[in-house]
């Protein structure tokens, strides 16, 4: 399940919340005020690259 970051439009409180694949059954509210008046933000990731640490030198014969 993703966890997704609000704005409340009524008092400005921003939380995270973790939100289902059947969300929409119930109605996501503000944790400070309780008003149903929200804005989903866009966070940011990071993404991880696997492997090993070492890098690769090419190198031209001379």
């Amino acid at each position: 399940m993703p966890i997704y970051t609000y704005r409340c439009k009524d008092c400005g409180e921003e939380f995270d919340l973790l939100v289902g694949v059947v969300a929409d059954s119930e109605k996501l509210k503000c944790k400070k005020c309780g008003s149903e008046n929200l804005q989903r933000l866009f966070s940011g990731f990071g993404v991880g690259k696997g492997g090993s640490k070492s890098s690769s030198i090419c190198t031209t014969p001379t």
